[in-house]
């Protein structure tokens, strides 16, 4: 009957198949190329953050590929798997275009299965391969027909090879019938055949050799590897190593193993190619440079990163996360870490399920939480991130029951394990095994506590327990309404609800965990044993570029590990687009669960985050929020800052994105803004321009501000919003040009009433911009010009206009090049109009000053930033006044006061002498 059926369907094709190879088969070709081409080509969203001029054919790096063998594969593993892949070396390598080259006995190969574990890249490899074809650099083949196995399992209606080919490609509509009539070198990829159940018996998948026959798409996969269907076709399979053993070793010409980026120099290659595009983001090539010599620094000192970099996903994540803290310009940030994570989770699993024979069919993701999560969990709780062997059989076996969880347990071995956890290669501990990146063991432990896998054994058997009797209510419940239409009996009602009472309790009990999970987040968020550590980006920017300096003695003792990411890994997966994710892989988190979470936590972290953190800690916080992506929560917890002290917290793009998209969720005014040693520029102004509006007082001293910053501030101070009363610019190269910003500024201003311009680098020049704009201003109370290198002519014009100014009674002008003829001038012209302070010296007159504790302070303050010697200088000058003062006074209380200030400044010079700050 088929060859009947085969008969009538070829011979008209047959006639015709000249003409169509010469007309219609090369134009067809072309059009799949090109369909192709485009389809392979596009990348996933989390792409495009790497601009517009990313591509597959751009960044590219072909990983180690190694000719195996069955034997090999089937061999025992270790009770543990993954003694590094770097290991294995012996094993020819071979290239993805010599795949189907002669076997070692000459005969031709047509079947070839490539495999590796998770993240390996068996289907970026297989795109690559697609376009090059497409390009035309695979000429050993006319036709390329690339197939998903996810894609045909889903399909359960018979159908042909030819429907089948035409169903996907349209474009092949001309050429499938050539199929099995012509000579045409045909290549099939079958992609993730982990997703196929497939029968070789002949009792389970019948002989066909007709490619117009309707068959299951799964017996069309085993008739094109017996090679009784299209026996001339190339067909290359892509699998996981637990699903190689489902095609009989017969069926097979070449086994080869995707063995990673297994040569640091391949890594290096990756990145350079990632982080070098046009379109990456940076505002140079030069902090391009800079990032990629820190990270091959780092790959050269054999660190753990370059055993996580042997698996290209991996490389992916980590120039994800490079992109993510150094070329975030946006406000809000377009992303979250947490989401980075997810997303790279959702590239490598997609929603697979860990074995699709399987009856559970449970995702390959859930599976992880609860096993490797678990590990991950317990490891943080004890601030631990090494395992020995036997801690991970306590986790992964230790409820091990039946054979279908065995069997899963040894696909997860086999197929997913080593990309979640790999050998440490810190010298003395080559023996335990390490998460592949450190921030992946926060990740899946916060991921097990918001699944809510973390139970105690009562609450494991109240579920079990208040599901079974659910089920035994609702049979009772038919029972009962048959029963009762026969016999009156009243207690069978009562029966009934007793039963329903238990499921009633526990979905409150249920309730709790939700509560715990709150407290749990809030606790690790704020546990005072990491206030002082560095924030959470920058401890993931060392993770990844490592730490400047001489490495650690093997014998030294290390540091207490840090688990700051957790809690706000915890956040981040509660927020809607998290959830969102998760749920494709099989990870379930309610809305209503989130949102009973939120509310519970609430209370405890906006009681908490008034306390007054550090500021490291005060970043983490906000960033949390970031993370948490919940507008609302965010708002209310925002609007109990009034203070906000990030100093000495290096305010990376990013960091200050986080900082404006937090802080712009609430529209209070902050009463003070503490900014001082951030590392801020221009830049980092422009974004956090609405936030500074709002602030009354604003520190922003030792931030290397010139002129582009000052032209910053200009705009700042005129805008009709301004609330800034209080601007502190000390130890900044304002420079004459900055002056001339800021002095118009103060022209239009009607909010500022203190500025400090402390070792600012005015100059005569920048004084007299000051000075000339002064009049204008209103408000002005108090203005700081000390250190600037003012000598007595720009020093009496900002006095002279101070003395005419409405409200300007303070004007502090010490440590500058001033004479004594200077200084009696200035203090002849505070004589002629009290109010007027000019604090040029610790003397007025025979007495002391009244600020030379304020001046001393600032002097004291500053010393780490200033020139010493200067300093130096200018203090012995102080001493000499005051020594002189002291003797023309004949007071003796007066006198006293003279000594007790020139011990302080003896004391500080004593200091500078010895170098101690």
């Amino acid at each position: 009957m088929s060859r009947a059926i085969q008969g009538r369907g070829c011979l008209p094709w047959t006639r015709l198949g000249p003409y169509l190879r010469a007309a219609s088969l090369p134009d067809a070709i072309k059009k799949h190329q090109k369909s192709l081409a485009a389809w392979f080509s596009n990348q996933p969203s989390e792409e495009r953050q790497f601009g517009p001029s990313f591509s597959l054919d751009a960044v590219h790096v072909d990983p180690v590929i190694r000719e195996s063998s069955l034997e090999q594969i089937l061999k025992p593993s270790p009770e543990l798997p993954i003694r590094h892949q770097l290991q294995r070396s012996s094993r020819r390598v071979i290239s993805l275009q010599n795949l189907f080259d002669a076997d070692a006995c000459g005969r031709q190969v047509k079947n070839v299965v490539l495999y590796g574990t998770v993240g390996t890249g068996k289907s970026t490899l297989i795109k690559k391969m697609v376009v090059d074809w497409c390009h035309g650099l695979l000429p050993r083949f006319e036709l390329v027909i690339p197939f998903s196995c996810e894609d045909l399992s889903h399909s359960r209606v018979p159908i042909s090879l030819r429907r089948l080919v035409t169903k996907k490609y349209q474009h092949l509509r001309d050429v499938a019938p050539l199929l099995g009539a012509s000579n045409l070198k045909v290549l099939f990829i079958l992609n993730g055949l982990e997703r196929l159940n497939l029968d070789f018996r002949l009792a389970g998948t019948e002989l066909c050799c007709d490619p117009s026959e309707p068959i299951a798409p799964s017996a069309i996969v085993v008739n094109l590897l017996r090679k009784y269907l299209l026996p001339e076709a190339s067909i290359i399979v892509t699998a996981r190593p637990s699903a190689v053993r489902r095609i009989p070793g017969k069926y097979v010409g070449r086994y080869a193993e995707i063995c990673g980026f297994s040569d640091t120099n391949l890594q290096k290659l990756y990145f350079q190619m990632r982080l070098s595009q046009p379109g990456c983001g940076g505002e140079g090539s030069g902090e391009q440079e800079n990032l990629l010599e820190m990270l091959w620094r780092n790959l050269e000192r054999q660190n753990q990163i370059a055993a996580a970099c042997f698996l290209p996903s991996y490389c992916w994540l980590v120039c994800t996360t490079l992109h993510f803290l150094y070329f975030t310009r946006t406000v809000p940030p377009s992303q979250t870490l947490t989401g980075i994570y997810t997303s790279f989770l959702r590239l490598n699993f997609s929603g697979e399920v860990l074995d699709s024979t399987d009856p559970t069919a449970v995702s390959m993701m859930k599976y992880v939480a609860k096993t490797v999560g678990k590990l991950a969990h317990e490891g943080v709780m004890s601030r631990q991130t090494c395992f020995s062997e036997e801690d991970l059989r306590q986790c992964l076996e230790v409820e091990m029951k039946t054979e279908s969880e065995l069997n899963l347990l040894e696909v997860f071995r086999g197929d997913v394990f080593p990309f979640f956890l790999t050998p440490c290669v810190q010298p003395g501990r080559e023996h335990t095994f390490v998460f592949t990146i450190p921030a992946m063991q926060e990740y899946l432990a916060a991921l097990y506590v918001v699944l809510g896998e973390k139970k105690t054994l009562a609450q494991k058997v109240g579920k079990e327990l208040s599901e079974l009797i659910g089920k035994v209510s609702e049979d009772a419940a038919v029972v009962l309404g048959i029963v009762s239409k026969v016999l009156p009996l009243r207690f069978l009602p009562v029966l009934f609800n007793l039963l329903k009472i238990f499921p009633r309790f526990f979905s409150r009990l249920s309730g709790k965990d939700r509560d715990t999970i709150a407290r749990t987040m809030a606790e690790e968020l704020f546990k005072e044993e990491d206030y002082y550590n560095d924030d959470v980006l920058d401890q993931i920017n060392s993770s990844i570029l490592g730490v400047e300096g001489p490495l650690r003695h093997p014998d030294e003792a290390p540091d207490d590990e840090v688990f700051e990411l957790f809690p706000i890994f915890m956040g981040g997966l509660l927020s809607r687009r998290n959830r969102a994710l998760l749920e494709q892989l099989g990870c379930s988190i309610k809305n209503l669960a989130a949102l009973e979470i939120a509310e519970a936590m609430k209370k405890t972290v906006i009681r908490n985050s008034r306390k007054g953190l550090p500021p490291s800690e005060l970043m983490d916080y906000l960033f949390f929020l970031h993370e948490f992506q919940n507008e609302r929560f965010t708002a209310e917890a925002v609007r109990s800052l009034r203070t906000v002290n990030l100093s000495s917290v290096k305010l990376t793009p990013l960091k200050c994105s986080v900082l404006a998209s937090v802080l712009g969720t609430a529209c209070h005014e902050v009463d003070e803004l503490n900014l001082t040693s951030c590392n801020l520029d221009a830049g980092s102004l422009r974004t956090l321009f609405p936030v500074l509006l709002r602030c009354k007082v604003l520190h922003l001293q030792l931030n290397s501000l010139g002129p582009d910053a000052c032209e910053e501030l200009r705009a700042l101070l005129l805008h009709a919003k301004c609330a800034v009363s209080d601007l502190r610019l000390s130890n900044n190269p304002v420079g004459v040009q900055g002056a001339r910003h800021l002095a118009e500024a103060l022209a239009g201003n009607r909010s500022l009433s203190r500025l400090s311009l402390l070792h600012a680098a005015l100059g005569d020049r920048g004084a007299e911009e000051i000075a000339r704009r002064l009049p204008e201003n209103q408000q002005l109370q108090e203005l700081n010009l000390g250190y600037n290198s003012l000598t007595d002519a720009s020093a009496l014009s900002v006095v002279e206009v101070a003395k005419k100014h409405a409200t300007l009674d303070k004007v502090h002008l010490y440590f500058n090049d001033i004479s004594e003829e200077g200084k009696r001038a200035l203090h002849s012209l505070r004589m002629e109009r009290d109010g007027v302070r000019a604090l040029v010296f610790l003397t007025a007159g025979t007495d002391v000053s009244d600020y030379w504790s304020s001046i001393l302070s600032t002097v004291q303050r500053n010393l780490p930033f200033w020139d010493r010697e200067r300093v130096r200088q200018h203090l012995a000058l102080l001493l000499r006044d005051l020594e002189s003062s002291r003797r023309q006074t004949g007071n003796p209380w007066r006198k006293a006061k003279f000594l007790r200030v020139e011990s302080e400044v003896k004391r500080m010079l004593a200091k500078l002498q010895h170098g101690t700050p």
